[in-house]
């Protein structure tokens, strides 16, 4: 019997698949109302459902922990959530896990970036078991888009003192298709599929994170097919891989939700000048850039919202470099030669790109007369001792956008705070206006002027130099079967993904 028992497990793990992965850092909170860094949402959007998400073609908002939903009028909306749900530990899911999420979120001792995403709501009442009714202080543009957040276990969580340094956060219980069964921190993660998961059990039987700092240990591992999916730089595509490499793995090319940036400290004395920024911000060449990172496979960005979106404004344009015009207004500002303009750039080595991003812009600005200083950090270290605390001068970032971006998170005077993402400073009356103006318009043309008004504002502040929006190259080994890219992305039916020997 113990004979049988050991050929049986042998046999599992034989016919078993395992999904090989890369992220760049330890994840800090697996928890989704905490999760501020990319690996730990990373991780986490496997663990957790929310109630709705976007549809294949990221049209229409959809069920996902919610079976259906309607508004009862312009500022109630009714969630009917779906009876078979377990969590991860075998207890079932209830509209009780639902309100107990909204109330941590809005707990005073819970810092979360989100908790700004649900300032719009009046109240979360349990109607029944599966019957959630939100009503909203007033009409909400991204009523919907609210709920696309992780839901917790109440049955865990519910006496939990702090939750900001719970055991949870590194050994969390979800709803999601993969739970977690190992973290290793700075090795590995890994993830299993659920048995009991409500949409059926995922075909790829684990997940399985390589932590890897190091830019280029990602790409050699790519390159040696140790990893099944990875991102590739435009210089890598170009020259750094052959033939043989793309008969083990496909290409796919789309641009990507996410932009780079030069942020400023509004709070200091020597950013607070409007002449200084400009100045900066016509001192750089962008389209040198992306000529040099990209090789073609990125564009010069032009403002806080993409391309292809309503909320994009197609009038405003990137400005051309103006060297003289630059050092004229740095003049103006009191600097010259003899009293050259100063400043520490900050990023991260977490991107291949973004270290020879800043050295780029280094030697642009120095046609300026512009003294920049640059210092490389590792990730954590750099969003925990700089970018939180706000203990820099000028940082290279970027962000990744929603399909609805709602700009109250990023450039409203009300998130300029401990945990908020408005981490420069920027304070604008009249921006601050519009983004308030903009959270109850309902009316889809009228938000869309809306936006744009705010898009053209917020460049003409120059708080952030846009600089570029980056072509994701993503690379997939030809074993894995079924991947349907949409304009979210590959991940959007992984549960369907195959992995054939």
């Amino acid at each position: 019997m113990r004979l049988f028992f050991t050929l049986f497990i042998l046999t599992c793990k034989l016919f078993s698949s395992t999904l090989h992965l890369d992220i760049s850092a330890n994840p800090s909170r697996l928890n989704p109302i905490l999760a501020t860094d990319s690996a730990s949402s990373t991780i986490a959007d496997f663990i957790f459902n929310s109630l709705v998400k976007y549809d294949e073609n990221a049209t229409n908002i959809v069920g996902d922990l919610a079976k259906d939903y309607y508004f009862e009028n312009n500022t109630t909306l009714i969630f009917n959530l779906r009876h078979n749900v377990k969590w991860h530990d075998g207890e079932l899911f209830s509209a009780k896990d639902v309100a107990f999420t909204y109330k941590l979120i809005n707990d005073k001792s819970v810092i979360s970036p989100y908790t700004s995403t649900f300032r719009m709501v009046k109240s979360v009442e349990v109607v029944d078991d599966f019957t959630i009714k939100v009503i909203y202080k007033k009409p909400y543009f991204k009523a919907l888009e609210t709920w696309m957040m992780g839901i917790l276990p109440e049955h865990i969580l519910k006496n939990e003192k702090n939750i900001m340094s719970s055991s949870f956060n590194s050994s969390p219980v979800g709803t999601g298709a993969y739970r977690l069964t190992r973290l290793e921190h700075s090795k590995s993660i890994e993830l299993s599929a659920f048995d009991d998961y409500f949409e059926g059990r995922a075909k790829i039987d684990r997940l399985s994170f390589h932590v890897i700092a190091d830019p280029m240990t990602r790409f050699l591992m790519l390159k040696s097919a140790q990893l099944d999916i990875g991102s590739l730089e435009a210089m890598q595509f170009e020259r750094q891989v052959d033939r043989e490499f793309f008969k083990k793995f496909q290409k796919i090319e789309q641009i990507s939700h996410s932009y780079t940036y030069l942020g400023f400290n509004l709070r200091l004395k020597k950013f607070k000048d409007e002449r200084v920024r400009h100045a900066l911000s016509l001192a750089i060449n962008r389209q040198e850039l992306v000529d040099i990172l990209f090789l073609k496979h990125g564009q010069v960005c032009s403002g806080p919202f993409l391309p292809g979106g309503a909320s994009f404004n197609a009038d405003v344009k990137a400005p051309s470099q103006n060297i003289k015009r630059a050092k004229e207004l740095l003049k103006e500002a009191g600097y010259d030669e003899k009293n050259p303009f100063r400043f520490e750039i900050v990023t991260s080595n977490s991107s291949s790109i973004r270290p020879y991003a800043v050295q780029i812009l280094q030697q642009q600005l120095s046609k300026v007369g512009v003294d920049v200083k640059i210092r490389i950090m590792e990730w954590q270290a750099f969003l925990n001792m700089v970018v939180f605390p706000r203990k820099f001068e000028a940082v290279l970032l970027g962000w990744s956008l929603s399909l609805s971006p709602d700009p109250y998170l990023l450039w409203h005077s009300d998130n300029d705070k401990p945990g908020g993402f408005n981490f420069v400073g920027y304070h604008n009356k009249k921006v601050d206006k519009l983004i308030e103006q903009m959270q109850v318009t309902i009316d889809r043309k009228k938000l869309s002027s809306i936006q744009q008004k705010i898009f053209k504002d917020i460049v003409q502040d120059n708080p952030y130099l846009f600089l570029y929006i980056p072509n994701s190259i993503t690379v997939v080994n030809r074993k894995i079967k079924n991947i349907k890219p949409t304009i979210n992305g590959i991940w959007y039916n992984q549960r369907e993904w195959e992995k054939i020997k």
